[in-house]
């Protein structure tokens, strides 16, 4: 499993979190209490399920090998573990930043070094 995490959120909630130094998540991570990332195995089945024909999406990546204890890997509905962080995320554990470009058919343009 590779170290690299991922989390999908709106450009200008990135930007805040840019200005501010740090990310305390996007509202549905702040009332769940902690912030929802997906492996690169898992990221695009995220975005069709919960980011489908939104546009103005940023993907970062995250090393997760830098987020300590806080980080915990828990079962969805479905059993399959995600990664979930119970702590503010440090930009200095951010190794990239793309633009999730919105196709027609709804959907979104990935990165070349994600699997398909």
């Amino acid at each position: 499993m590779s170290s690299i995490i991922y989390k999908i959120v709106a450009r200008d909630t990135w930007n805040r979190a840019l200005e501010n130094g740090s990310f305390e998540g996007a509202e549905i991570d702040l009332e769940d209490g902690f912030i929802h990332f997906s492996s690169a195995e898992q990221v695009r089945r995220t975005a069709d399920r919960f980011f489908q024909g939104r546009d103005g999406l940023v993907l970062v990546g995250v090393d997760a090998r830098m987020l300590g204890d806080e980080l915990k890997w828990e079962p969805a509905a479905d059993g399959t573990l995600f990664p979930h962080l119970y702590d503010p995320l440090p930009l200095s554990a951010v190794v990239s930043q793309d633009e999730l470009v919105l196709e027609a058919t709804g959907g979104h343009q990935f990165p070349d070094h994600l699997p398909a």
